[in-house]
């Protein structure tokens, strides 16, 4: 059981959170390279993190993995020597896996290399060109509205080599070998809510996991998008059958309401997990079925693995109207927000870790609860003792608590609750091997 005196409120994770998002924010983040390197330091800052890298050209199943991507710096120079774009001013302003270019050329040629965002005039969009070599730029489309005519100045100072694909990872050890797989990706640069806040949320809540007894051992992954899990299904692939349960974090911290993506299998114990916690949650939400498109939980639950993966977040990716631009920003992302995400992701944490199957070791007719102290003598019933009739009524072996609290409609909470008390008592055991 998560112990709430072990961690901090809503409020407190929200701004802790935040805090770390302002820490990772100007960080050149890409697929690979050293920007993605200084921010798995950061969050190793919060617990031992294991810095895995595989050689680019190596082959991980379909796919080549790819050569490193590094920047220094990249600007255009207008006719009248004045700086007009600075990857200085914003990390989006480069075509990200730009290769190297310093050259003079006209407007009209200039312009075929660079991107906006027509229908938000004021935004710089982010783009990329991650498996086919090209050069170019992002800007708003007011700044291109306001260039003049003549031969522009451009420089990106960028190298394109064999190098890694790199991430890092984190086992936290449980009393049990099995896992719960917590994968985020860490590749996109200063966009806040994709996905800055599922790095930040994703590290704070390894923070106090740590520090917890735990039931299941917790593997913590923050890698480069689709490469990054490749990689790692493809190192580990011996091991996958420990994974019980896991959940892809992104879009965490905007106003939207809690979103939840079923597994593959539709109906693994993760996605009955989540479902229940946001059922109980109070507010509003949503739970998709699964489809074949999206972020890393693809790979997870590819048909060759079928991994028990869903995915958590707010307004799924390319949902919010500030998806991929530079309203994506800081502002957008509120700690109240983080901190609600953070909570639920500790009650499905505690529903996991509590979770399973027991046997009423009274089945014969209904135990006397009232002199075990467990029923009111005036009579009249209670939600506690609802709850405790519930859990001797299915506790057969086949009904887990999470199936107890589905079926009775009670919140998993008061479902465990009574079957710790049952224990207490010696009216129940547990089949759970």
């Amino acid at each position: 059981m998560i112990d709430p005196a072990a961690v901090p409120s809503p409020a407190d994770a929200g701004e802790e959170i935040h805090e770390l998002m302002r820490e990772l924010w100007p960080l050149p983040r890409s697929l690979t390279g050293d920007g993605l390197r200084q921010t798995l330091a950061l969050v190793g800052r919060l617990f031992p993190l294991d810095i895995v890298e595989t050689p680019s050209g190596t082959a991980a199943f379909d796919w080549t993995l790819p050569r490193e991507w590094n920047i220094r710096e990249a600007w255009i120079d207008d006719p009248g020597g004045r700086r007009v774009v600075d990857f200085r001013d914003s990390n989006l302003h480069v075509l990200h896996y730009s290769v190297p270019v310093r050259a003079r050329l006209p407007l009209a040629e200039l312009r075929e290399h660079l991107f906006t965002l027509p229908e938000h005039p004021d935004r710089i969009p982010y783009r990329t060109s991650y498996y086919r070599e090209a050069w170019g730029f992002c800007l708003s489309q007011q700044q291109l509205d306001e260039l003049p005519d003549g031969d522009y100045d451009v420089c990106i100072d960028s190298t394109l080599a064999d190098g890694q694909v790199t991430y890092g990872e984190a086992m936290l050890p449980g009393e049990l070998e099995q896992e719960v797989l917590l994968s985020t990706y860490a590749c996109h640069p200063s966009l806040a809510n994709d996905n800055v806040s599922g790095i930040a949320l994703t590290a704070v809540l390894g923070k106090y996991l740590e520090r917890m007894p735990l039931r299941y051992s917790y593997r913590l992954l923050f890698g480069p998008g689709t490469i990054g899990p490749l990689t790692w299904l493809w190192r580990n692939e011996e091991r996958l059958d420990l994974i019980r349960h896991g959940l892809v974090v992104s879009s965490a911290g905007d106003p939207g309401a809690p979103t939840y993506k079923r597994s593959r299998r539709g109906d693994a114990d993760i996605d009955r997990a989540v479902t229940n916690v946001l059922r109980d949650s109070g507010g509003a939400f949503e739970v998709l079925d699964w489809s074949p498109w999206g972020g890393d939980e693809r790979q997870y639950c590819s048909p060759g693995f079928d991994l028990p993966v869903g995915a958590f977040s707010r307004t799924p990716a390319d949902r919010f109207p500030e998806y991929h631009s530079s309203a994506d920003d800081l502002e957008f992302v509120r700690p109240q927000f983080l901190g609600d995400s953070f909570r639920l992701l500790l009650d499905v944490i505690d529903v996991l870790e509590r979770n399973g199957t027991f046997l009423n070791l009274n089945p014969k007719g209904e135990p006397q609860l009232g002199k075990r102290g467990l029923y009111r003598s005036t009579g009249g019933g209670s939600s506690e003792e609802t709850a405790l009739l519930w859990v001797l009524s299915l506790s057969d072996g086949r009904h887990d608590l999470l199936a107890i609290s589905e079926r009775s409609g009670i919140s998993f909470a008061e479902i465990a609750e009574a079957a710790a008390r049952l224990r207490e008592h010696d009216l129940l055991a547990s089949a759970t091997p």
